[in-house]
């Protein structure tokens, strides 16, 4: 599959070089032409990866990654093109962490509204679908960095736009059976809620290999 990512940071380069080795084509796009990073990442990844911009990555991609970070997300996906977006499944893996002078976290939004349902918004004809915002980058792509039976969650409006993001979970090795569909895309407004409380568990822990693990009676 064609796969574009918006974002060259750490979760897009991760992401990115996890699809190349599953045989996934990959536009990783940046806001300008030239991109260092995303340039030296197409360099080291092989002849299935290639550097762009946003507008190259989302116009290249059968399904798009918004891995920017969620304060930046819609003026990211409006330099992409809500055309070059159009009809395709947007996975938003982003979180809107704004961090005071004193460390202090907040987000932004939070509660009533969310980055994913502002990203549906702006683009009512793409597909979006929230998931992989509650753990670490390197679990995303490898979630047996954590021992044990662990929950994913996927959130979007379109029924065949989650089952597209489902399928691409299973290639990275996530049991269908613990990927938990919680609804519409309004959902994700409490996944991105558990973020300030993941930072303090990482914080307890002292690293990022940790997940969430859902237990019921039913």
């Amino acid at each position: 599959m064609r796969i574009g990512i918006i974002g060259t940071g750490t979760v897009g380069q991760t992401l990115g070089t996890k699809l190349v080795a599953l045989g996934h084509e990959v536009t990783l796009g940046s806001r300008s032409k030239g991109n260092a990073a995303a340039a030296d990442w197409a360099e080291r990844s092989g002849p299935l990866a290639h550097p762009g911009t946003f507008a190259e990555a989302a116009a290249f991609g059968d399904l798009v990654v918004n891995a920017t970070s969620g304060t930046v997300a819609l003026a990211a996906v409006e330099l992409a093109g809500a055309e070059n977006l159009a009809g395709k499944t947007l996975l938003d893996v982003s979180n809107p962490l704004v961090f005071s002078p004193t460390g202090e976290v907040t987000l932004d939004p939070v509660n009533d509204d969310s980055v994913g349902e502002r990203l549906q918004r702006a683009l009512p004809d793409t597909k979006v679908v929230k998931a992989l915002n509650t753990v670490n980058c390197e679990v995303m792509v490898d979630p047996g960095r954590v021992p044990g039976a662990h929950q994913l969650f996927v959130a979007g409006d379109d029924a065949d736009g989650k089952a597209r993001v489902v399928a691409l979970l299973t290639e990275f090795g996530w049991p269908a059976a613990d990927i938990l569909d919680l609804g519409g895309i309004d959902a994700a407004r409490s996944l991105e809620m558990l973020m300030p409380f993941w930072l303090r568990l990482m914080r307890h822990y002292g690293h990022a290999d940790f997940n969430y693990s859902i237990r019921t009676a039913r």
